[in-house]
């Protein structure tokens, strides 16, 4: 008998040959009405894109991160970058498949991206910015042992890379963990 769990995640560092599907996963996660049958949407405050091709295609390139790709049955279900800056890593475009939400991957994912940050760059503490009005998604970081930090960063008005903004209101907030 195999105690190879089928259901297992597993994770790998994202290649070219990804860079579609993953473009695709993370605007489910994200944006417009399919983002709406998971918890992560922005649809209600952001239109437009969360990110293309070309963004995607940077991280992959780039040299001070990872963008990591986590699959389940040979499938990509979920991603997160995670870039290196210092005493601390950076970690960004978090996306899980919105019908997987809320079943703890998340929660899996996060673990294993504190892991790395830590034993691969010796990482003190993990940093993170959140839209300042996603206060069921601040809270479910807090929970995980973030922190609020109260530190605002400007919305990027005008720049559509990171989408359309539906209200006049929006900013970054840091949280923090210590690793």
């Amino acid at each position: 008998m195999s105690t190879a769990d089928p259901a297992a995640l597993t994770f790998r560092t994202a290649v070219e040959a990804d860079v579609d599907e993953l473009v695709v996963l993370v605007e489910s996660a994200y944006r417009g009405d399919a983002s709406r049958a998971g918890w992560t949407t922005e649809a209600d405050y952001l239109d437009g894109q969360r990110t293309d091709a070309q963004g995607v295609r940077q991280i992959i390139d780039g040299s001070d991160g990872i963008l990591v790709v986590v699959e389940r049955e040979g499938g990509i279900v979920a991603c997160c970058h995670l870039e290196h800056r210092g005493d601390h890593a950076y970690f960004g475009m978090f996306a899980v498949r919105p019908g997987l939400q809320g079943a703890g991957l998340g929660k899996e994912i996060l673990a294993e991206a504190e892991n790395r940050a830590r034993e691969t760059w010796g990482a003190k503490e993990m940093r993170m910015t959140v839209v300042n009005v996603r206060e069921e998604l601040i809270a479910y970081y807090v929970r995980r042992g973030y922190r609020r930090t109260g530190e605002l960063s400007p919305f990027p008005y005008g720049d559509e890379r990171f989408g359309v903004p539906l209200r006049d209101d929006l900013a970054f907030e840091l949280l923090v963990k210590s690793l």
